[in-house]
């Protein structure tokens, strides 16, 4: 079994170690130690600015729920003070990106409004015959590889890429590329996909992601296409283009959460369903009735955003502890997932279990993409289950070495086509 570290400041530079984030059993054992003893407590990690740690599902929604009291800016993801020296030295700004997760409002609602409605309701029902098509493909693409693959990196990372870059009008052609700059900024603290072993390269992914997106906007401005990089291209707040750095972190948010969050969710649930062959079994029965309950226990059950933070603009209490003015919270979200006052039996895997999860966020900053997720897992896996049978493991599943966004980085199974 996992040790549990009590002790500061044993269990304090523990959570915040990327490396022990590869180890699932590690981190929920850490955890339930902590909502059991110490569901707010004060953390002061070695290089990093002290923070509550917030490990409660009550306590997380309710920092969620007030947008005044609670803000992004000046920390909205846990990191180190290396960081963010290195980001004021080689870039001359306070924030590495500035997209909707470092945004409070004004401007948060301002920039979210602007492409809030291609991720929901009559665009997204025009999108469904594309992206029932391309589930069918991925699936294809199983019966290609002839019973064995790892999951995660041929089939999971691919087809929500495909279904955002399409939306977005990036070229089938640059994928890989956006991919790889995905990888190395998710998991820039992971030794298999970093870009390097020096605190700098983050940086240097985000140059190179600024590089492309400034030359995507310049594309969209000469020819105006029916995309949301045109959206954003020629968007005006106030009469006013949106500066580059603001439209660039958009451009980012959008490509790389918009694929690996839901790449993250479509792998461990299909790694839920191999450990649970009964709630597998009556899904496969019946995936209509079971989809969207089904959804929401993957969904809560990987929660691919481990954690955000939020500051305290005036003093407050929080769980019945004493927060002060300035002071930041780290919002847990795994933690929030499996907590037993929140959940019945957390650490089962029950497809029919209503929904209550805060992997997407809650309030005003709720995943803008939730939607679309939930309609590209569901025409994946009624595909999926309709022709593919005889999951099972082909080898030991890995998680990502980060604190922030992660999951499954290789799940190697064997399978059988009907």
């Amino acid at each position: 079994m996992p040790r549990v570290f009590t002790e500061s400041p044993e269990l304090d530079d523990g959570i915040v170690h990327t490396r022990n984030w590869g180890d699932e059993a590690w981190v929920q054992e850490q955890f339930a130690w902590l909502r059991g003893h110490e569901p707010v407590r004060r953390m002061e990690p070695n290089g990093f600015e002290p923070f509550w740690s917030l490990s409660r599902h009550a306590d997380i929604k309710a920092v969620e729920s007030d947008q005044r009291l609670f803000i992004n800016d000046p920390r909205p993801i846990l990191g180190p003070r290396m960081l963010d020296a290195l980001v004021q030295q080689l870039m001359g700004r306070r924030h590495l990106v500035r997209s909707l997760v470092q945004m409070d409002d004004p401007d948060h609602a301002r920039y979210r409004a602007l492409t809030q409605q291609w991720f929901r309701g009559d665009n997204l029902r025009r999108l469904s015959g594309r992206i029932d098509e391309l589930a069918a493909q991925y699936v294809d693409r199983l019966g290609e590889l002839g019973g064995e693959c790892d999951f995660l990196k041929d089939i999971a990372m691919w087809y929500p890429l495909r279904v955002i870059m399409s939306i977005l009008g990036v070229p089938e052609s640059d994928e890989p590329l956006l991919l790889k700059l995905t990888q190395e900024m998710f998991g820039s603290s992971d030794p298999d996909v970093q870009r390097s072993f020096e605190p700098a390269s983050l940086v240097d992914v985000v140059r190179d992601f600024e590089g492309y997106f400034s030359d995507l906007s310049r594309q969209r401005r000469e020819r105006p296409t029916d995309d949301v990089a045109s959206v954003i291209a020629n968007a005006r707040l106030d009469g006013d283009r949106l500066p580059e750095h603001e439209s660039n972190s958009y451009y980012m948010i959008i490509a790389t959460a918009g694929h690996d969050t839901t790449s993250s969710a479509t792998a461990g649930g299909l790694l839920a369903f191999i450990e649970n062959p009964g709630q597998m079994d009556r899904f496969r029965a019946d995936p209509d009735a079971h989809m969207q309950s089904a959804l929401n226990e993957i969904i809560r059950w990987v929660s691919p955003v481990r954690q955000f933070t939020r500051t305290a603009t005036a003093a407050c209490t929080v769980g019945g502890v004493d927060v002060a003015a300035g002071e930041s919270c780290v919002l847990w979200y795994p933690s929030a997932n499996r907590d037993d006052a929140a959940f019945d039996a957390p650490f089962e895997f029950r497809i029919d279990r209503p929904m209550n999860h805060l992997a997407f966020g809650f309030g005003a900053h709720v995943c803008l993409g939730q939607h679309l997720a939930r309609m590209e897992m569901a025409a994946f896996y009624k595909e999926l289950f309709r022709r593919v049978d005889g999951f099972e493991l082909n080898g030991e599943p890995l998680y990502t070495q980060s604190t922030f966004v992660g999951g499954l980085k290789s799940l190697p199974i064997r399978y059988r086509m009907k």
